[in-house]
């Protein structure tokens, strides 16, 4: 089992995290907790309408966690909300539906794959989509009620 998930690109990734600085202001911070192994993932973001533009996060994960974030934070600048919301997508049917790994600047995420096997791995893998996706949904439901109320043409 611990050479079939915990790859040699796996404990690069897990050894390299980028964005390991919390942000000063950001405009939503979100945590997700794995009851099952304990391991936790807090990010920071900043948004510019529909897109990211500043990420930080503090991980307290196993490796698969950490590969995770890694891979995570390499990428989530410039990207936008629905690109994200799809990227958690395709990995949460990846690992529990059999479906393909992401592509694109996505790919490496695809290294986790093996993880599929390991149901009680899943959580902390999807931690840091867990995470974001919450901060993205914070971010986004303090601009509808201003929308809401702006006044009509």
């Amino acid at each position: 089992m611990l050479n079939k998930i915990y790859s040699p690109r796996i404990l690069e990734l897990a050894a390299n995290i980028p964005a390991t600085e919390r942000l000063e202001r950001p405009d939503a911070t979100a945590a997700a907790h794995s009851k099952l192994c304990g391991s936790t993932v807090s990010v920071d973001l900043t948004m510019d309408g529909d897109t990211v533009t500043g990420y930080g996060q503090t991980v307290k994960a196993c490796l698969l966690g950490q590969a995770s974030c890694s891979v995570m934070a390499r990428n989530i600048i410039g990207s936008s909300a629905e690109e994200l919301r799809e990227v958690g997508q395709t990995m949460r049917k990846m690992l529990k539906e059999n479906g393909p790994p992401p592509n694109g600047k996505w790919r490496d995420f695809g290294v986790l794959e093996p993880v599929r096997d390991y149901r009680a791995r899943h959580a902390s893998t999807l931690l840091v989509f867990d995470a974001v996706e919450d901060a993205i949904g914070q971010i986004e439901a303090r601009r509808e009620p201003a929308v809401a109320d702006a006044p009509g043409p």
